[in-house]
């Protein structure tokens, strides 16, 4: 009954805060329930199956009761996130999201460079890097091309008018030079994206992911042999580079009831020449230090720093955080990275 009560004093609330944008509130409210079984079920893609999940109970980061994967603090995040998907908060959520807010996307295109994919490839002892937006990146690295967290599509969603980006990538998927190995951080979508995995299906890129991702790119049409999965402190070498899986603090998820079914990470790449970090999605924990103390020092760290929140810090860091922080674990230059793609929540 109190929590009847709860949700029709914010319904009033909506009515009166937000009553000449109810249709809008409605239409995701439907999106919401019905996205699962209709328009995002495809891009949602395939949760680990018994086998999979299976195996995962010998894994010290999995709960075998739960059958989900957990953070070091676990409890802190569940915290936070049962404060922040409250009856109330959720409902000024909404409306802060609906609320036509100033100074949250640009006015205009955002300047960018065309890559000289000939520089890109020729052969060199440097690392070359060409930046798509957000967490989307290329690496040259020995001769080795790798691309990471590809997201190639108008929209970090399963649904194309969700979560735009504010403009098509510098080069689209179809000039990109070829691909050795695919690698990706979780299997949140402005991470691992549908279309730019289905892309691939017929090319002979491998993919690396953490623990339960590969379930998600079998179901797009990548064949088991090519994809590797790992857990944090696993490691996997091809040609001369080291892929190692590190911790994050973060969570996974693509539809309502998988929350954590997969893993999240980061990664550090180490070559002859090379040794870089890249921080995926997370909060700011122990793990950067102990990332850098066991695998460091590293001549790039690629940071997430945007699109941050105080309601949700202990999934993404504060810019002191990235900045300030972590450069006191990390030593070599700092690559931002998780901005300049789309407004997201």
């Amino acid at each position: 009954a109190e929590f009847c009560l709860e949700g029709i004093d914010y319904l009033r609330y909506f009515t009166i805060e937000f009553k000449d944008n109810l249709l809008k509130i409605l239409a995701i409210t439907l999106i919401l329930l019905t996205g699962a079984v209709y328009m995002g079920r495809s891009a949602m893609g395939t949760s680990p199956g018994k086998k999979r999940v299976e195996d995962y109970k010998q894994e010290k980061n999995f709960d075998a009761k739960k059958q989900v994967f957990t953070n070091r603090q676990q409890d802190i995040l569940d915290a936070m996130w049962k404060q922040n998907f409250s009856i109330k908060n959720m409902c000024y959520n909404i409306v802060d999201f609906l609320k036509k807010r100033k100074d949250i996307e640009p006015t205009g295109k955002l300047p960018e460079v065309k890559p000289d994919l000939a520089e890109f490839l020729k052969p060199s002892d440097e690392l070359k890097v060409i930046w798509f937006g957000h967490s989307s990146f290329l690496l040259n690295m020995d001769g080795v091309v790798v691309l990471v967290d590809p997201m190639f599509s108008v929209a970090a969603a399963p649904v194309s008018f969700m979560v735009k980006r504010f403009q098509e990538a510098v080069l689209p998927l179809d000039e990109l030079p070829e691909v050795d190995y695919i690698l990706i951080s979780h299997d949140h979508y402005d991470h691992l994206d549908m279309d730019s995995v289905k892309f691939f299906a017929n090319k002979t890129a491998k993919f690396i992911t953490p623990l339960g991702v590969g379930a998600r790119l079998e179901g797009w049409g990548i064949s088991a042999e090519r994809i590797t999965e790992k857990n944090w402190w696993e490691e996997a070498s091809f040609e001369g580079i080291k892929f190692i899986a590190t911790p994050a603090q973060h969570f996974s998820g693509r539809g309502m009831f998988d929350r954590n079914k997969t893993l999240w990470a980061s990664w550090v790449l180490q070559s002859k020449n090379h040794n870089i970090y890249y921080s995926g999605d997370s909060g700011y924990d122990i793990h950067f230090k102990e990332i850098g103390d066991r695998l460091g020092p590293f001549d790039v760290a690629f940071l997430e720093c945007g699109q941050y929140d105080q309601k949700w810090s202990e999934f993404h860091m504060l810019p002191e955080e990235g900045v300030v922080e972590v450069k006191k674990v990390f030593s070599g230059a700092l690559g931002n990275v998780r901005f300049g793609h789309a407004y997201l929540v």
